[in-house]
């Protein structure tokens, strides 16, 4: 039987409804993303072997009613967190909309080693965090995995299963191409059937 790997993005969040947020982990989901944690965990046809979550509150608490169903599935916290690539000590309590200037400059620069500030992360070392992800899913060796994660890190294993080698100023071009042109919408699944080639990459 073939390998199962799901990863799920998040349900709708407080900082996604517009709300300021106080930094990147902190936003709890909405009435809607509650309502969409209880639909992903009503759609699983068969129980997971294991759970992996975000350290993000929103990713845990998406996770929340899939562990309450299936109450005998390990979970893990894995470091599968969003991708901050804009320092969150100049975007604390800030909204999307206050941030739009800064995102639309920092893919505009399109540079995958330029790390913004205390507490971001480069383009190229998100990679490389997916990159190591597929890598300890393969040496698990379970069949059935289900990680709740966020819009980015899907994104990006999107990215690296059609380009492996994906690294420099044209994959992050392509990278952000998709996000606007094929986005992931809260609560929506993604099958990463590729994962090994994503893992060897």
């Amino acid at each position: 039987m073939a390998r199962e790997l799901w990863l799920i993005r998040h349900g709708e969040s407080t900082a996604n409804a517009g709300a300021a947020s106080k930094d990147a982990s902190s936003a709890p989901l909405t009435e809607t993303g509650w309502l969409q944690a209880r639909e992903v965990a009503a759609r699983f046809e068969r129980a997971p072997e294991l759970i992996v979550v975000s350290p993000y509150l929103r990713a845990r608490q998406t996770a929340a009613p899939t562990a309450e169903r299936f109450a005998a599935v390990p979970i893990e916290t894995w470091p599968v967190q969003e991708f901050t690539y804009l320092s969150p000590v100049r975007c604390a309590n800030t909204t999307m909309e206050q941030r739009r200037p800064l995102v639309d400059a920092y893919w505009r620069l399109a540079d995958p080693e330029l790390v913004d500030g205390p507490g971001a992360e480069s383009f190229a070392r998100m990679l490389e965090r997916v990159r190591a992800t597929a890598r300890h899913i393969e040496a698990l060796g379970l069949d059935r995995i289900a990680i709740f994660t966020h819009g980015h890190i899907m994104q990006a294993w999107r990215l690296l299963a059609e380009h492996p080698d994906a690294s420099d100023r044209t994959d992050m071009k392509r990278y952000f191409r998709a996000f606007l042109g094929l986005p992931i919408e809260n609560g929506e699944w993604m099958s990463a059937d590729a994962y090994a080639r994503v893992a060897r990459s």
